[in-house]
């Protein structure tokens, strides 16, 4: 139990509340999570941004840091944030505001930088004192109205200032610039879009508010990342991650294939998938080409100024650049998935993963809200304008009488106001009105400003009161919007293009592995290892004290090896991954994630088309293709589905017609492979009926050929299993005469 003390009683003693420990590390660690979802992960529907993005744009504001003035340093910025909105380090601060204005970060740069500002190689920025910053136009979108009561505001931190709990944001900046962040039990990963295609689709949405998703795709074509590159996602799935809000998009890099002299032609890298380090992509490049992993490639070199080219030269002429490229494309973040998860805050700090239609109506809702407000704002001020002119015209009217007044009287405010029935705020303007302001001119123009301004009041307050008018003053902004940052401008230009990925002549492994011989050994402490050459003494091979041989297989560098465990998985690795060397090899858990509690089963080379019949303790099998168990990743591939305290206990390759079963009850059953099914996952039938045992063994043989086993060093082999033959899952016989105790064909 945990104690906390509460306030203090009258006679100052403290009043403790016995309290679980359960239960005060849940509530506390529950406000941790709310906190970090709410004030650091995820960004807000409405204006696309995180706290810490509005604070900082927020202080360049009253910095008065707009595009038309001069910079200011960052150190200053800083300061301004952390010592009034956001109290946290300045290192984080900075790194924020560098990255808003780094452009092969930030599709739309919300900041405007001066120095060093880092590069797409990943070098660091200068430190805040030596940079200076001021806003973009992009950001004074989002900030246009925040002085017109368009948004609420909050006390600060220490209560001494406020800010906005959302921006304004007359530019649809959460698709436009993507968001990236990662929270207690949730994340998101929102990538950038063009504005241009962004406001097409709300000027369509508003138009047709049930517009499809996939309607709405024919104006969001998909991501536009700030580096460019090629989208080569099947056009299906690209519309299946906006409908559900969760999806990836496989980015390649840019590139050309430059003619040169005598036949010989080297390939230009002109943009690389977002997020990728320019120069971490080189070292791993030159890494494989050095470990002889890309046998297509003869030199890579960065010639790179502003404008970015990496050259890659083949080995030779001959071979097809589109050949050199896949090859790359397989193996380095030449190629790479973008992961969408539009995981977002509500306009009540709710998380939620929205679709695109979401996200866009969120938006439009939010303006709506904007532009409601903000007329509100201007119809008051033009309320109190009017007034103040009203007691204006009034004094023009009895001019004579009122510089009368004001001689005679020492309070002629009261006076005023009962003569002419004027407000407080009428008789103070006049008060205060300048003797120069008395001329005939003067009184002229203060009645046109009256009469414009009676018809923008009524034209304000049927804008409030007509839905259409208002949608039709946020369409004119998004077009405006458009017009500022879309394709006619060098900002709003398209930099991402689609592209089909190839699927014919695809490339296999052999095109970037050497094919070479090996020998596998694999140790029954699951330790393994790869020897040069097929070896087939393997007799004086050394293992760990208390290991011994288990697995010996013959192989090629450029082969993929299967991997069954007890946990009913197939697990894949390729051949060329394994441990080289006479030492005692690596742990296999290193290739795969194995429990620990989980053993090998059996050890297999992929070979296409062949068959495995898979089965667990507990009689039940089915037969399985070897494409259908090639796991794509660490964590394997479920194929047999096992019940509670089952294991999985055997594969066997498919290499006969008839299927021979032992229990652990010593009972043998023989039936046709035929009366077994072929899945592709599940937990199989019955193989053989047990009352009181499980499965031992199992064998696939040619029935016109008998059943063999081993005896010790010999191979014993029964031609005649007629006594032996039946139906699957049924309970069988006692096993021939000399047939092992142990209950194993092997």
């Amino acid at each position: 139990m945990s104690k906390t003390t509460g306030n203090k009683a009258s006679d100052n003693t403290p009043i403790i509340t016995d309290v679980s420990f359960k239960d005060a590390l849940s509530e506390r660690y529950l406000a941790y999570a709310l906190s970090t979802i709410m004030a650091r992960s995820l960004p807000d529907v409405r204006d696309g941004l995180k706290p810490v993005h509005r604070r900082l744009l927020y202080a360049m504001l009253q910095l008065k840091l707009d595009p038309k003035s001069g910079f200011k340093k960052c150190a200053r910025v800083v300061g301004d944030v952390i010592g009034k909105y956001h109290p946290h380090g300045d290192t984080a601060v900075y790194d924020t505001l560098v990255r808003l204005a780094q452009s092969f970060a930030v599709r739309y740069p919300l900041v405007e930088g001066q120095g060093n500002f880092g590069s797409i190689d990943g070098d660091n920025a200068a430190a805040m004192r030596y940079t200076e910053a001021r806003l973009t136009e992009v950001s004074l979108a989002l900030l246009d109205g925040i002085e017109q009561d368009t948004v609420d505001f909050r006390p600060t931190y220490d209560g001494e200032d406020s800010e906005p709990l959302v921006l304004p944001s007359n530019f649809p900046n959460l698709l436009a610039n993507g968001s990236e962040g990662i929270a207690v039990g949730m994340a998101t990963s929102i990538p950038p879009h063009n504005v241009g295609e962004l406001c097409d689709a709300l000027i369509y949405l508003i138009q047709h508010p049930n517009a499809s998703i996939e309607k709405l795709l024919s104006f969001v074509k998909g991501p536009d990342f700030p580096t460019g590159g090629i989208i080569v996602e099947p056009h299906e799935n690209i519309v299946e991650a906006y409908e559900t809000g969760r999806g990836s998009f496989r980015v390649r890099a840019r590139w050309k294939k430059e003619e040169l002299s005598h036949g010989l032609y080297q390939i230009i890298i002109q943009e690389i998938p977002y997020q990728i380090q320019k120069s971490r992509l080189i070292e791993k490049i030159a890494e494989l080409f050095r470990n002889k992993k890309l046998p297509y490639l003869g030199n890579i070199r960065d010639e790179s100024t502003e404008e970015m080219r990496i050259v890659l030269e083949p080995k030779s002429r001959q071979i097809d650049a589109e050949m050199l490229m896949e090859s790359l494309f397989r193996v380095t973040d030449l190629e790479t998935r973008f992961n969408m998860n539009m995981n977002v805050l509500t306009a009540q700090s709710v998380p939620v993963v929205m679709d695109l239609r979401d996200v866009l109506r969120a938006f439009l809702a939010h303006r709506d809200e904007v532009v409601i407000r903000r007329t509100k704002f201007r119809l008051e001020k033009i309320a109190h304008r009017l007034e103040v002119l009203g007691g204006l015209l009034i004094a023009y009217l009895n001019l004579d009488a009122v510089i009368k007044l004001i001689r005679n009287e020492d309070e002629p405010k009261p006076k005023m106001m009962k003569k002419w029935n004027l407000t407080d705020v009428q008789a103070e303007a006049i008060l205060n009105m300048r003797l120069r302001s008395l001329r005939k001119l003067d009184e002229i123009e203060i009645k046109i400003e009256n009469d414009k301004l009676k018809s923008e009041q009524k034209d304000l307050k049927e804008t409030l009161k007509s839905e259409d008018k208002r949608w039709k003053v946020i369409g004119g902004e998004i077009k405006e919007t458009k017009k500022m940052f879309g394709e006619s401008t060098v900002l709003g230009k398209r930099r991402t293009q689609f592209g089909d990925a190839p699927t014919a002549g695809v490339i296999s492994i052999e095109a970037f592995v050497e094919k070479e011989p090996i020998t596998i050994l694999c140790s029954k402490m699951g330790w393994i290892r790869a020897l040069k050459g097929h070896v087939v003494d393997v007799g004086d091979a050394k293992y760990k004290e208390g290991d011994e041989e288990r697995f010996t297989l013959f192989a090629q560098t450029t082969d993929k090896l299967l991997l069954f465990a007890t946990d009913g998985r197939f697990y894949t690795i390729p051949c060329d991954k394994i441990p080289r060397g006479k030492g005692q090899g690596d742990p296999v858990r290193l290739f795969i994630e194995l429990d620990n509690e989980q053993d090998i089963v059996d050890l297999m080379i992929y070979k296409p088309e062949e068959k495995f019949l898979v089965a667990s303790t507990l009689g039940k099998g089915f037969i399985v293709d070897s494409e259908e168990v090639v796991a794509s990743t660490k964590n394997g591939k479920q194929i047999l589905n096992l019940g509670d305290k089952a294991r999985a206990l055997l594969a066997r390759r498919v290499e006969g017609d008839t299927v021979a079963v032992i229990g652990d009850n010593r009972k043998l059953l023989v039936f046709p492979l035929s009366e077994i099914p072929e899945m592709r996952r599940g937990q199989g039938v019955s193989l053989q009926k047990y009352k009181d045992g499980s499965l031992a063994d199992a064998k696939i043989f040619k029935k016109a050929e008998g059943l063999s086993w081993k005896s010790g060093e010999r191979v014993r082999t029964e031609p005649d299993v007629t006594p032996w033959f039946s139906h699957r899952g049924t309970s069988g016989r006692l096993p021939p005469t000399g047939f092992p105790r142990s209950n194993s064909f092997e």
